[in-house]
């Protein structure tokens, strides 16, 4: 039996080639970013127990760590600090001999041509593990960090990274004037061509986990008072779009899958670059699927990384980079 159809989709599916041909959506090496976790204190790479096959390493390998990513066909790094020298405001991440100053100079040394770019947070920098000052000292570490000081340590943070050689700054608080308040601090100090990849949508998520971890986070509490709450898609866009009106250059929507939606909406407001972050606990759930042989790891990581780009991001950040680099 066959039906006189005018339409049938399925011809343009018949063999590879013909769906290559058509393909709406491409992930390609050049959309990918890879997350570095830096720890001052340990002289060999150390596996995070909860992020199978990612390390913190130590500094004396940042440049073979970034040369294997340059060397894989990956064109950014963005560097998180594990430090010793935790206190009440993150104070080492303001010193040009602390510790974001140092990996940023040695990532940028060891690929001139790596796009580097800071995490500008306070988290893995404070004893507390807040994303900035506590208000009033805050000892029962509730939470309540205070907005306006947090902005001044992230305009002395800012240009500190932008000095060791950062190409981007990226502001992850969800402090309220960030990107203006960093922005303002950049041009006053010469760095104006230095650009600013802002969290601009993150949201208080549980997907986070595996990364407190990684970076020996003592964060107690949660960061419902600044983060976003993750019901809210029509604040999500106004946070973005407030972002891109104080100069940031690139807008980021985190975390990823579970925020496709927002990603979208944020497409359909805006046409400035967009990033996306696979964050830890979706890399996690990936890789002990995987494990426990209930999904195909490449099949699935290949899959959610379109998902992305369907979505509008053009920078995707993932601890799948390395990999992913190498299905692509």
């Amino acid at each position: 039996m066959s039906f006189d159809l005018p339409t049938r989709f399925r011809r343009l599916r018949r063999t590879e080639a013909l769906r290559d041909l058509v393909r709406e959506t491409v992930v390609t090496r050049n959309d990918l970013v890879l997350p570095l976790f830096v720890n001052e204190a340990i002289s060999e790479p150390v596996e995070v127990a909860s992020m199978p096959g990612v390390f913190n390493w130590p500094e004396s390998s940042m440049e073979e760590q970034v040369k294997r990513a340059w060397d894989n066909g990956i064109k950014a790094v963005i560097l998180f600090g594990v430090t010793e020298h935790k206190d009440a405001s993150g104070s080492d991440s303001l010193k040009d001999d602390g510790l974001m100053a140092r990996m940023l100079r040695r990532a940028r040394a060891a690929v001139p041509g790596m796009v580097v770019i800071a995490d500008n947070c306070f988290c893995e920098y404070t004893d507390h593990g807040h994303c900035g000052v506590l208000k009033n000292g805050d000892v029962d570490q509730s939470g309540v960090v205070d907005n306006d000081a947090t902005l001044a340590n992230l305009q002395q943070q800012a240009v500190v990274a932008a000095a060791a050689g950062a190409d981007l700054v990226a502001p992850s608080g969800m402090m309220d004037g960030m990107v203006e308040a960093m922005r303002e601090a950049l041009d006053e100090h010469g760095f104006d061509q230095v650009g600013i990849m802002a969290y601009a949508s993150k949201f208080a998520s549980s997907f986070y986990g595996p990364f407190r971890d990684a970076v020996d986070s003592t964060f107690k509490g949660n960061r419902r008072t600044y983060q976003m709450d993750y019901a809210n898609g029509r604040e999500a866009i106004a946070e973005a779009l407030q972002d891109e009106i104080e100069g940031a250059d690139i807008l980021m929507v985190k975390p990823g899958l579970a925020y496709l939606d927002v990603l979208a909406r944020l497409r359909d407001a805006t046409d400035k670059p967009l990033a996306v972050y696979q964050v830890s606990g979706e890399y996690s759930m990936i890789k002990h699927a995987a494990a426990a042989g209930a999904i195909d790891e490449k099949a699935i990581v290949l899959e959610t990384l379109t998902a992305f780009k369907r979505a509008g991001s053009d920078l995707i950040l993932t601890y799948y980079a390395n990999e992913a680099a190498h299905w692509l």
